[in-house]
């Protein structure tokens, strides 16, 4: 009963800030910059499942938003617009309509995602360190350039009139549940696997840790939501383009995971939202924005090369459960 009050009780928050949003935030650009941040939280914490608790080194992630952002986006205009306008028709108010067809198409997407990400890493991640990352890195360039030749999904010129389903409470709900179940996974014995492979991988295996299936579940709960991701942005941007999908993509979705400190879910979110707003603070001196933000990171990284939080999470003391006093005449 406590969980499904938890649950209302947030889906009813989120309701809230979603109304309360055009009002407390007027300005489009700033409700944009919003959420980029949340898509770049989904992303950052769901690759840390792979390159921070399971200590791999994916630098592919944005092959899988590729794959489950094309994947939601043609769903939503070629196959499930007869399912809208049957909702439509059925008397549902316009926002929950197209919030059905958004989740089911995000769901699509994402399990596409894990499907190609349980290909390839079911093969792969018998591999380690540097012979990880160039299969990660060739799986995300084989996907983009086979989306760049396929003309049915727009090839080069990109995919236009994908519907803008994409509303602050759906961004908002899937940060909700990337984090809720990282947090989770890391008190669960599946998470501290991950953490043993992570630590010391011949050890995990001789503690009888299936190393393999270890590391094959992250990534395929880590390709899910990066295609979640995927298909939020292509819902938001109505567009999608394989520029959008390149190496350099990956790039910034592994800086957040470092800067952040590997293993920590807190420090993910922190860098995620730093690395999307900083660029956009820096515009007044957009001459040498780049040029600042780069510094910025090398200082970063110097002065603290485990991350803004290492392996460690923010608490928040209010919500600590208080330590039961001490029982008169208990033996010490």
């Amino acid at each position: 009963m406590r969980r499904v009050l938890t649950i209302a009780g947030t889906l009813l928050a989120l309701v809230c800030l979603e109304l309360l949003l055009p009002r407390v935030l007027p300005n489009t650009y700033y409700q944009r910059i919003l959420m980029l941040c949340g898509i770049n939280v989904i992303l950052a914490v769901s690759l840390n499942l792979v390159n921070g608790l399971t200590g791999q080194f994916s630098i592919g992630h944005a092959g899988f938003m590729a794959v489950g952002g094309y994947s939601a986006a043609i769903l939503s205009m070629r196959v499930l617009p007869p399912l809208a306008a049957a909702l439509a028709a059925a008397g549902l108010p316009e926002p929950i309509a197209e919030g059905i067809v958004l989740l089911l198409a995000l769901l699509a997407g994402g399990t596409l995602a894990a499907v190609a990400g349980w290909a390839v890493g079911l093969p792969s991640l018998r591999l380690r360190g540097d012979y990880l990352a160039i299969v990660t890195l060739g799986f995300g360039e084989i996907i983009r350039v086979v989306i760049t030749n396929i003309d049915a999904v727009g090839g080069a010129r990109g995919l236009s009139g994908v519907p803008r389903y994409t509303t602050f409470f759906w961004v908002m709900l899937w940060v909700v549940i990337v984090v809720t179940l990282s947090y989770n996974l890391l008190k669960s014995s599946h998470g501290r696997a991950m953490l043993a492979v992570r630590e010391d991988e011949v050890a995990a295996e001789a503690l009888g840790i299936d190393t393999t299936r270890t590391k094959v579940i992250a990534f395929v709960l880590s390709a899910f939501f990066a295609g979640v991701a995927g298909g939020l942005f292509a819902h938001f941007d109505a567009y999608l383009n394989p520029s959008s999908f390149t190496f350099l993509r990956s790039i910034e979705i592994v800086t957040m995971v470092v800067l952040g400190g590997m293993g920590s879910v807190s420090g993910a979110i922190l860098a995620a939202i730093f690395l999307t707003g900083l660029p956009e603070l820096l515009r007044p001196v957009k001459e040498y924005r780049l040029v600042i933000y780069a510094f910025l990171l090398i200082v970063l990284m110097i002065t603290r090369p485990q991350g803004i939080l290492g392996t460690r999470e923010l608490t928040m003391p209010w919500a600590k459960k208080p330590k039961p006093a001490p029982t008169p005449g208990a033996s010490r």
